[in-house]
């Protein structure tokens, strides 16, 4: 990626766990990845992965449920590649109906389609629906959490350690998930190259198991920020608050912005439309840049 701009430490008082890394195991208790206004941020231009903003876009953290998007992104890569359909029938094991947090309450022995469960995935952001899509595609949740791993490490995501589909806390002596802004920014452009994720990640509001529970998307940027067309939000309480949104202005080129570890749901959304706007902003002056180039008037750099 190159940077257009970078923003200058604040001096942020940030309550951290020494040593946390993307392949360490969970001892003890696990530490607090959060930061005030964030633990790390970074807005990109998804075309090109040019990154117009970015503050400490490089400090580990947790990403809670917007792992689920590297989910969507794996599953939806073997659906390319044939193993699997969207209109595959997936059955609910004993093991997804009992995982907890955000869910759809799928029951054991339920069944809905692979494209039934990506849109609970992601507007519902039902930790259910990933687990029953990990094993009906891999075999076993291992099994997806390594491709998913290697998805991460095909899209230069080096430093990403995945041990989970949906992105909970770990149980005792388990590792969490960790990741960092710049990793997570890298996941959203690949994303963003693929017209169908925007249908899963867009959607508003959604109708599951024949109308009876409606889910409703957790990203509110959907509403309140008008130029977001997508992606995914996550938080548990040792993570923070955490979104990763992509916005686009008149059909010019996409951006993203990722926030990582926030203390406060408000901030988080505050910080995030704010990003945005600097973002739009970077983005029309690295064009007018371009363009003053392209015609003789500003020299190109050193």
């Amino acid at each position: 990626m190159k940077t257009v701009w970078k923003k200058a430490a604040l001096g942020v008082l940030m309550v951290v766990g020494a040593g946390i890394g993307p392949a360490r195991a969970v001892a003890q208790e696990l530490p607090q990845r959060t930061g005030n206004p964030y633990l790390g941020a970074i807005v990109v231009e998804t075309e090109t992965g040019d990154v117009l903003f970015e503050d400490r876009a490089d400090e580990y953290g947790y990403p809670a449920s917007v792992i689920k998007l590297l989910t969507l992104l794996t599953v939806l890569e073997a659906v390319d590649a044939g193993r699997v359909s969207l209109q595959d029938v997936v059955t609910a094991s004993a093991a997804a109906s009992r995982i907890g947090g955000s869910q759809v309450y799928l029951k054991e022995g339920e069944q809905f389609t692979v494209e039934d469960l990506l849109y609970a995935l992601m507007v519902q952001s039902a930790n259910d629906a990933a687990t029953a899509l990990a094993e009906h595609v891999a075999g076993s949740r291992a099994l997806f959490a390594s491709r998913m791993q290697a998805v991460a490490a095909r899209l230069g995501m080096t430093h990403t350690a995945i041990h989970t589909e949906h992105g909970l806390p770990p149980s005792p002596g388990q590792a969490p998930d960790t990741t960092t802004a710049r990793d997570l920014a890298k996941l959203c452009c690949a994303l963003a190259k693929r017209p169908d994720v925007f249908r899963y990640t867009a959607a508003i509001e959604r109708p599951f198991r024949n109308g009876t529970f409606i889910m409703r998307n957790h990203n509110p940027l959907l509403k309140t920020f008008p130029e977001c067309d997508g992606f995914k939000t996550g938080f548990y309480r040792k993570a923070g608050y955490s979104i990763a949104a992509t916005a686009q202005k008149n059909g010019a080129n996409r951006i993203a912005v990722v926030i990582l570890g926030c203390p406060d749901r408000e901030l988080r959304n505050r910080t995030a439309e704010n990003l945005l706007r600097q973002g739009f902003r970077l983005l029309g002056e690295k064009r007018r840049q371009q363009y003053l180039r392209s015609v003789g008037m500003l020299s190109a750099d050193p």
